[in-house]
């Protein structure tokens, strides 16, 4: 069907974001362009293979025996351009352009902006775009080109990143200081468990020497959890760096600390070999490093 027609990428790209995404609307949106940009591309390939691609149903666009034909190859050349950009990029020694990082939110906003920040100055020609999401960037297709990640098993970790292991990151259940008075002075109302409703009260939480009561206080986000917890809601889990250092919160008296795993500095292929990128992991090993006390929950005050 494809026979000797040349497809180029840029067009290919359109076709991959409807394929994958179900809608025009929602391919847009991911290729940041507008609606009637991607309908005039996707048409452009038809006209150029003599295909109809998609149908249009109810529910969005499906590929047609044909579009299922062309998105194999399609997969093939998106594979092949991000090996070329990244090989591409690999040789770029230079400490001008884009860095993009890509780390869970609370290590962001409670523990590595800082040092972010004193990277940005002392390079103030890197382009910094910090992704903080729950969400895992993928390296392979250039979504980011660092992503500091936390690890339990190595094993888990595909074999085409490279990484720097960092400090062990513990966490452990808090509580604020005036509940935990007030609780030590006998009052009476109900102390519950503070969680994000995809989470949970995790199996290795123990209440410790504090009873809970049955019904928890949900929330859908971490900071909203800290708040909460702050408030004199109840208990919750948080990492040490981020309840020791509160002076509104401590630890719930008779609970243990809990291994989530390693701090990763990850990167992909040729990227890793890209001056800025090695100037950034390395400069962040070094300020994790002096971290370690405060990732193993070492410098907290004892109530």
């Amino acid at each position: 069907m494809l026979g000797c027609t040349v497809i180029e990428w840029d067009d290919v790209r359109y076709f991959l974001a409807v394929a994958r995404n179900g809608s025009v609307r929602a391919a847009a949106e991911r290729l940041g362009v507008n609606h009637s940009t991607v309908l005039r591309r996707v048409a452009q390939l038809e006209e150029r293979l003599g295909v109809q691609m998609f149908e249009k149903l109810p529910s969005g666009y499906r590929p047609t025996a044909a579009g299922e034909e062309v998105l194999e190859f399609a997969d093939e050349m998106e594979a092949s351009s991000h090996k070329l950009e990244t090989r591409v990029f690999g040789r770029d020694q230079s400490v001008r352009g884009l860095l993009r990082v890509t780390l869970a939110p609370p290590l962001a906003t409670h523990l590595l902006m800082p040092d972010f920040a004193d990277f940005a100055r002392l390079h103030p020609d890197i382009e910094m775009e910090i992704s903080s999401s729950g969400a895992l960037a993928n390296l392979t297709n250039r979504d980011a080109d660092v992503a500091i990640r936390v690890v339990y098993d190595r094993k888990t970790l595909p074999l085409n990143l490279h990484g720097l292991k960092g400090p062990e990151l513990f966490g452990g259940a808090y509580i604020s200081r005036d509940r935990l008075a007030g609780w030590r002075s006998g009052a009476s109302d109900p102390i519950r468990w503070v969680v994000i409703s995809s989470h949970g009260i995790p199996d290795w939480a123990s209440e410790g020497e504090v009873r809970t009561a049955e019904s928890p206080f949900r929330v859908t986000d971490a900071e909203a959890q800290l708040a909460a917890v702050r408030q004199g809601l109840g208990i919750t889990t948080l990492p040490c760096f981020v309840g020791d250092p509160d002076p509104l919160l401590a630890r719930v008296p008779g609970t243990d600390l809990h291994l989530y795993g390693a701090l990763w500095l990850l990167t992909q292929g040729e990227t890793r070999k890209t001056k800025r990128v090695r100037l950034f992991t390395e400069f962040v090993a070094r300020r994790l490093a002096a971290y370690a006390p405060l990732l193993a929950g070492l410098s907290a005050s004892r109530d």
